[in-house]
């Protein structure tokens, strides 16, 4: 990630918000207003082995007689009657797969649903990444880091990125092996705490999580030479060397960043000493390579040009050669470098999308960009960071921009970095300066529990298509993906035995850029009721609705009629985000 210093003086570390009161520095409770969060149902991981047991917890039990229901792909597994608080259930022996669990009631009035929760059963998370990130080292207590990796898991995160924990990027262990300093100032100068990082390592493996250290592929301090690193090794902007390609970071930063050769076989040698005893001190699971996107023309020690995206492949080659057993991802920065990284052994791709990507339409190619660079065969997290100017000074996150934003790259396969100790806005992972209210909070709660349990819809296989679906009573406008201001967006995805079709309501949006940098995003009306008619291929056996806007993302079976290849059926509501399956 680029840090830019125009942030720094607006940093506020907050805690994030857990499903309990939080903390001051005194152990003392704070009960937040409007950002205050209340859980109702947690599991005690992220993530499950195929066979494992799910540990389940209900903040308080319906009255009446409520039951349990577990399905997969709006189909029932398995029903029970929910006799306490807390209970658990063993997943099936299937792997990779998503299944949503809801707590409802039948009575006179029809089915009730009290409340949802998602599991995913993956024995891989990079199969379906859900990135979260951590920012802050300070010496924080093991309740309150508890607390910060309780809400991740409620969100099913299940990898972190320790973005800035490092003493340095060229030494990134403060002190030695034997040795390591019980605290360290990072970049900036703030004292990270080595209890802290070993803290929040243990936590995140309780959830079933996994740890990934931050570092860049090419960085190093002023200081550098003093702890080994060659003249040799960097990189410049002449053929002569009088000037090192730097990226230049003012006081409070303790130095600038200057670039070394990726592919400097000597470079890669010597980091992995380093990265190697990061590892005999940290029990972090692998490593997040970052880089600063184009650099223009530079050269390396003999006047050689570097084309630096080329440079990222044979690096990450050998970071895995020296570590097979732990997992890399790299940062393509305005997908710089990314068609390379695609085809080497990372584990997923990762891009931070900037000013090239500005629209909807062009945030969800970079998607299909990077399935086309990686054969389809790797998963896709976007660092995307909404209402990116309005993080330059204190306030509240809009909810409309970031729920459209999540819209798109859900149903169109990819994740997004967004949720840490704060709700990420900015490049420079500790500002904090918005914060969630308690709606967004449980709406994303929401939308992530429909990306895992539909995530063998959304991220599993299937052929990206077209579908014609028109009004039939004109509450609405419908037009195929890319859609323009005023209409609802209709895209999905084709598989041997059904089609799955999004809904994505760009109705009374005032832009159709998904930043929504000023955070200005309009609220879109619910469209209530909405008849459509879907053109279909053949006879139809079954329809589904599901929505991260309704009943928490559980799925309900719809009433449609069929005349040859036409269907039709009522949207029950839409408000950001629907979807209809279509079995045959």
């Amino acid at each position: 990630m680029i840090k830019k210093i125009t942030f720094l003086f607006f940093i506020c570390l907050l805690t994030l918000t857990s499903c309990k009161d939080d903390y001051d520095t005194k152990n003392n409770p704070i009960t937040y207003g409007d950002t205050y969060l209340s859980v109702d149902i947690t599991t005690d991981k992220s993530v499950y082995k195929p066979g494992e047991t799910v540990r389940f917890t209900l903040k308080e039990k319906p009255s009446g007689n409520p039951k349990v229901r577990y399905s997969h792909l709006g189909k029932v597994i398995k029903e029970e009657d929910l006799q306490g608080t807390t209970w658990s259930w063993n997943t099936p022996s299937e792997d990779f797969k998503g299944y949503m669990v809801d707590i409802y009631e039948v009575d006179e009035k029809g089915e009730k649903i009290y409340h949802t929760i998602a599991v995913d059963v993956s024995s891989d998370w990079t199969k379906f990444p859900r990135y979260g990130y951590l920012s802050s080292y300070g010496d924080l207590s093991k309740m309150q880091v508890g607390r910060n990796i309780e809400i991740l898991n409620r969100y099913h995160i299940n990898g972190v990125q320790f973005y800035d924990w490092l003493h340095a990027h060229h030494r990134p262990l403060a002190g030695t092996v034997d040795n390591p300093l019980s605290q360290w100032p990072d970049l900036i100068g703030r004292t990270n705490y080595l209890s802290t990082v070993k803290s929040y390592i243990d936590a995140i493996h309780g959830r079933g999580m996994k740890a990934m250290f931050y570092n860049l592929a090419f960085g190093a301090l002023n200081n550098a030479a003093a702890d080994g690193v060659k003249e040799e090794w960097y990189i410049f902007k002449d053929s002569n060397r009088s000037v090192k390609d730097s990226h230049h970071l003012d006081s409070p930063f303790r130095s600038s960043i200057y670039l070394t050769n990726p592919a400097n076989n000597a470079w890669q040698n010597y980091l992995i000493a380093r990265h190697n005893d990061v590892y005999r001190v940290f029990d972090f699971d692998g490593y997040h390579i970052d880089q600063l996107g184009n650099r223009g023309m530079v050269y390396d020690y003999e006047g050689n040009v570097v084309k630096l995206d080329e440079t990222y492949a044979p690096f990450v080659a050998a970071m895995k050669q020296y570590e097979p057993g732990k997992r890399l991802v790299m940062n393509a920065v305005g997908q710089y470098g990314q068609k390379y990284i695609a085809k080497s052994q990372v584990d997923f791709l990762y891009t931070e999308v900037w000013d090239e990507s500005k629209t909807y339409e062009e945030l969800a190619e970079v998607i299909h960009d990077n399935n086309a660079y990686a054969d389809n065969k790797k998963q896709t997290v976007l660092a995307a960071y909404v209402n990116y100017a309005k993080s330059n000074s204190s306030g509240y996150v809009n909810a409309p921009g970031v729920l459209l934003t999540n819209a798109v790259i859900f149903s169109f396969g990819g994740a997004h970095l967004e949720l840490g100790e704060h709700y990420l806005a900015n490049e420079y992972f500790p500002n904090s300066n918005l914060q969630m209210k308690r709606e967004l909070k449980e709406a994303l709660v929401c939308y992530y529990d429909f990306l895992v349990a539909y995530q063998n819809l959304l991220r599993d296989g299937g052929a990206f298509a077209s579908f014609s679906v028109q009004s039939v009573d004109n509450r609405a406008r419908f037009e195929s993906w890319p859609s323009s201001q005023g209409t609802v967006a209709v895209t999905g995805k084709r598989f041997t035995d059904k089609e799955v079709i999004h809904f994505l309501n760009f109705s009374d949006v005032n832009s159709m850029e998904w930043r929504d940098t000023n955070g200005i995003q309009k609220e879109p009306a619910m469209i209530i009721g909405a008849g459509i008619k879907v053109t279909v291929n053949s006879e139809v056996k079954n329809v589904w609705f599901a929505s991260p806007d309704i009943n928490g993302g559980a799925a309900r079976t719809l009433d449609f009629t069929q005349a040859e290849n036409e269907v039709r059926l009522t949207l029950p509501s839409l408000k950001y985000w629907d979807m209809i399956v279509i079995e045959y």
